[in-house]
């Protein structure tokens, strides 16, 4: 099996033969019969490559690969290293070793793998269902839910944030003092946002009247999130402990974005778990017997 140790033992040059090594053999299980006419663009001995055949290989790159494939400098650079893999390949089936059990056994796990690949990719490509795609949605809809809220950061000893000039370094129990006096200000009537300039600490947000803007789940620091997503519309929270410090938490608008809105995503999010139900599919059907006393249990 053609591991990534043995890949490594090799010159950067070489390691794009491996790439185009792989490239060819998928090309060769999904290439149709070229149109005519349809010229030949490179010769290695006596093996001819047409335009579609090669314009195929390049096909089965690496995705991010097949953008720098396009100019003909690259396509040339691309056929020379294609050219030598035959030069090769050709090469060592003169000497047979092709037929050495070793070789055959790499030969036939790259197949597999080449083919286990592609339906995997297949079955990840699958069109599901709006029924699908709506009961994803309905089971995840925490992922689309969307948090507008301001607050007020009060550092302590330990903080993320580092300090102001000529600040002083309170303690856990200062800044949570601290942290209780800013909040009775404001439940008091003092305007949040002014509050926010004067006291935050957190500069990003502070200079702004405290405005974090709208945040999705995973987006804050699980502490905060969690108190974020719980809150009231316009409750102001109790001081939240954070790594960062303490939090005053006002939230000014909660939403789920509708399904058609984010029915893109769903798909894109669904997909992996469609693919995943295939797999578990095929391995059902397919007997599995492992000799627990060579493996282990």
């Amino acid at each position: 099996m053609a591991t990534n140790e043995s890949i490594t033992r090799y010159p950067d040059s070489m390691k794009m033969l491996f790439i185009l090594a792989g490239a060819v053999i998928a090309c060769g299980q999904q290439q149709q019969p070229p149109p005519a006419p349809d010229p030949v663009v490179l010769m290695v001995g006596n093996e001819r490559i047409t335009k579609s055949e090669f314009e195929g290989i390049l096909a089965t790159l690496p995705e991010r690969q097949r953008p720098d494939a396009q100019n003909p400098a690259a396509k040339r650079k691309i056929a020379e290293q294609l050219a030598e893999i035959k030069a090769l390949a050709h090469e060592a089936r003169e000497r047979k070793l092709d037929q050495t059990p070793r070789i055959q056994t790499q030969i036939a796990l790259q197949t597999d793998q080449i083919l286990a690949n592609t339906l995997y990719q297949d079955m990840s490509s699958v069109k599901p269902s709006d029924a699908t795609l709506l009961a994803y949605y309905d089971a995840h809809k925490q992922e689309w839910e969307e948090v507008k809220a301001r607050h007020i950061l009060i550092r302590m000893q330990g903080s993320r944030v580092p300090l102001k000039p000529n600040q002083k370094d309170i303690t856990d129990a200062e800044a949570l003092a601290k942290a209780n006096e800013v909040r009775a200000k404001i439940v008091a009537g003092t305007d949040f946002a002014a509050v926010a300039k004067a006291e935050s600490d957190d500069a990003g947000t502070g200079a702004n009247g405290g405005e974090l803007g709208s945040f999705t789940r995973g987006r804050m620091v699980p502490e905060f999130e969690k108190a974020a997503f719980s809150l009231p519309i316009g409750e102001l929270s109790e001081p939240v402990k954070s790594p960062f410090g303490y939090h005053l938490i006002q939230v000014e608008s909660h939403k789920t974005k509708p399904f058609e809105e984010v029915r893109a995503d769903v798909e894109q999010k669904i997909k992996p778990e469609i693919a995943k139900q295939g797999l578990e599919a095929v391995k059902k059907k397919t007997p599995m017997t492992f000799d627990e006393s060579y493996f282990g249990k």
